[in-house]
Parts: C-alpha cells; structure tokens; sequence
C-alpha cells in the first residue's frame, strides 16, 4: 500500500469573476497546465474557456431511470398477475395503467440515487472523508487559480503570471 503523496499547490486569488475569465485565457495562452480553478458560485463561460467538456452524468440518470421503471412494472406484473393475483373492482390482472405512478416514482427514485452515488463515488465525498480547501475565502468571496508545483514547477513563473494578470494574493499550501 503506497504512502499518501503530499500535493504542493500555488494559487493565486482574485477579486473578480472577470479577472479571472482573464487570467485563464492568458494561462491558457501562455500553456499553463491548471491544476484548477475554485469560484464561490458557477461562472457562466468559465467551462468553454477551462475546455471543461459536458458531464456525461445524465446518461447515467436515464439508465438508472430505466432500471427502476422496469423494476417497477416488472415487479407489479409478476405480483398481480402471477403471485397475488386479486380481482379488484372488476379490474384485469394486469392494469397496466393503474402501474403508471409507481412506475414514475420508481423511475425517479432509481433515477435520483444513482446519479447521486455515482457523483458521491467519481468526486471521492463519502462520510468520513475530510475535506481539504485551498482558503476558505474561496467558498465565500475569492476566484482561486491553482498549480500543482509539485514536481518542482517554476515558482517564479508562475508567480509572474499571477502578478501580470491582477492577482489579488499568491500563496503555497501543501495538501
């Protein structure tokens, strides 16, 4: 089992959502390999810039979806057709249409915790795990840009780059 490998990081924070939008294009430019960018609220345009390509996640949601609906009539059908056949108010067996609300919740319950399980799973956020953070000012007001200088990085490139495009603050942290 191999030891955990710390993660030096170089950040820089800015005060605008703008400044940011700038200083990615320019790191982007200049051929920067961004580690990541960190913002208190969704960016609009920030996902094209970073070259962030659409989840794939709502695949998943329509199969997990499909899964619970067929469970759901499947189940339904074998229980009032084979199991526990009951003749209720002159009915056939096999309703079909008094199977639909189960269904639909069955399709969006499977639907919704899979998706959720699968995100859990991909991002690494189960119970336990603790959560490291840059600067906590990045979940209140602060747009961050982050390196991992790890590998021993140009530090003072990169800093220079911080300076150029209107960085607020610059700063290490190891994780």
């Amino acid at each position: 089992m191999a030891a955990h490998q710390s993660t030096k990081v170089l950040y820089g924070l800015y005060n605008d959502e703008e400044d940011l939008k700038q200083a990615v294009k320019v790191a982007n430019a200049g051929h920067l390999d961004i580690m990541d960018v960190f913002t208190p609220f969704p960016v609009h345009g920030l996902d094209p810039i970073l070259g962030l390509k659409e989840s794939r996640l709502h695949y998943l949601g329509f199969i997990y979806g499909a899964i619970g609906a067929l469970f759901g009539f499947g189940i339904m059908s074998w229980v009032f057709t084979m199991d526990w056949p009951l003749m209720i108010g002159g009915k056939p067996y096999w309703a079909v249409p008094a199977f639909i609300p189960i269904t639909f919740e069955l399709t969006v319950l499977f639907s919704a915790w899979g998706m959720t399980l699968t995100f859990y799973t991909i991002c690494g956020l189960w119970p336990g795990v603790k959560a490291q953070t840059l600067d906590n000012r990045i979940t209140d007001d602060k747009f961050c840009i982050a390196f991992d200088v790890t590998d021993g990085a140009d530090d003072t490139a990169l800093k220079n780059f911080f300076s150029r495009t209107g960085a607020a603050e610059v700063n290490i942290k190891t994780l």
